[in-house]
């Protein structure tokens, strides 16, 4: 089954994005993470679409055809801005309720609508479990080892960093593949087909802004336009909607999230994805199909 890739003005974004399944299915929205784009979900989605969904997998701020409407707004990468992107991107196609799913960046987005407006999710199915960011805790060092697997954002932290990706976006995605996903076998066509999505003329300023803004490190903060959902977000506002999470038991960069359960108020199961890394959905297409279906099975009671 393939996908229609298609556009649409959302808030500050003309936002592109691929679709399957019938337009009468029910609404199933999934994102992606850095560095990864919208070919994460090339099969899980058809699945979905077999099941009945109507699968829509948008293009995050800075990757691939998406674009800024405005050449004044700010390259932001902040956590509020994604989850702003992600209501107005539903708002946009008169979606008044999905089922939402996600992981790293694209997870974010979908916890941050789920905690703060659960009247738009049906339910939640997100990799690396509660992925909404304390960043008034962002100083607090973690293991020894965990902090070796965040080198890239150390990295991104400093001009050095900020032209090296410049210099090498493809270079550090690929990096970032390996060594997050050491099991995943992908060959240069799976990467090579991801990595156009690093052309984006915004990639480079929305990716440092990200790595810097949850250090509390970026100049001038965020956009003023998000400090509303920032303050709301610092509350680390529980998650009431039913809710599926999952952790690769081979992620090279998450360590596990099961001990995130606290944070979900409402009906909610971890799911553990043998020999998987980072990468879920790409990894292990059935299994997190799997997981939505069950999600909104769950919600259904």
């Amino acid at each position: 089954m393939s996908s229609t890739v298609k556009t649409i003005n959302a808030g500050v974004l003309s936002i592109a994005y691929q679709e399957y399944g019938p337009a009468s299915g029910w609404p199933c929205i999934l994102g992606h993470g850095f560095p990864y784009d919208v070919h994460a979900y090339d099969q899980a989605a058809p699945i979905l679409a077999q099941a009945g969904a109507r699968v829509i997998v948008p293009y995050l701020r800075g990757y691939g055809p998406t674009r800024f409407l405005k050449v004044e707004t700010p390259r932001s990468g902040e956590q509020a801005a994604l989850g702003v992107d992600l209501l107005d991107f539903m708002d946009a196609l008169k979606i008044e309720r999905a089922v939402l799913g996600g992981y790293d960046w694209g997870g974010r987005a979908a916890c941050i609508v789920a905690a703060l407006l659960p009247s738009r999710v049906f339910a939640l199915v997100s990799g690396n479990s509660y992925n909404i960011q304390s960043i008034a805790h962002a100083m607090e060092p973690a293991t020894p080892t965990e902090e070796a697997s965040f080198w890239y954002q150390y990295y991104f932290h400093s001009e050095r960093g900020r032209r090296g990706l410049t210099k090498d976006r493809r270079g550090i995605a690929r990096l970032l593949w390996r060594m997050w996903s050491p099991t995943w076998a992908f060959d240069d066509a799976t990467f090579d087909r991801t990595a156009s999505a690093f052309d984006n003329p915004d990639f480079v300023a929305v990716v440092i802004h990200s790595y810097r803004h949850r250090y509390g490190l970026a100049p001038g903060a965020g956009d003023p336009r998000y400090d509303e959902i920032e303050m709301a977000l610092a509350a680390q506002p529980p998650i009431a909607v039913p809710a599926i999470t999952i952790d690769g038991d081979a992620d090279g960069v998450n360590p596990g999230a099961a001990h995130h359960a606290k944070k979900f108020a409402g009906p909610h199961e971890h799911r553990i994805f043998r020999g998987a890394g980072h990468n879920l959905p790409q990894e292990r297409p059935e299994e997190w199909a799997r997981a939505v279906i069950d999600a909104r099975a769950m919600a259904k009671g």
